[in-house]
């Protein structure tokens, strides 16, 4: 497809030295660029877990580990009754 659009003379000059260079077309080295920021805007940022640990001594007594009713009675005890 054929388009036109305007861009600073320094720019030009810039990306017609690069693409003499690599002995690329012009239309290659604009068409690399446009590929490259496209597929930088698809995709998503680093996920970063935030450090969520806290200070304690383990299971609390009377809670065994994987007893989930204890665990859910603890957990609501005092509330909504």
């Amino acid at each position: 497809m054929k388009t036109t659009f305007e861009i600073s003379e320094s720019l030009l000059r810039e990306a017609k030295k690069y693409a003499a260079q690599k002995g690329i077309s012009l239309k290659a080295v604009v068409e690399s660029a446009l590929r490259n920021i496209l597929s930088q805007n698809q995709r998503p940022g680093k996920f970063k877990l935030r450090k969520a640990s806290f200070k304690g001594q383990g299971m609390q007594d009377g809670v065994r580990e994987g007893d989930w009713a204890a665990i859910r009675e603890k957990i609501y005890r005092g509330r909504g009754e």
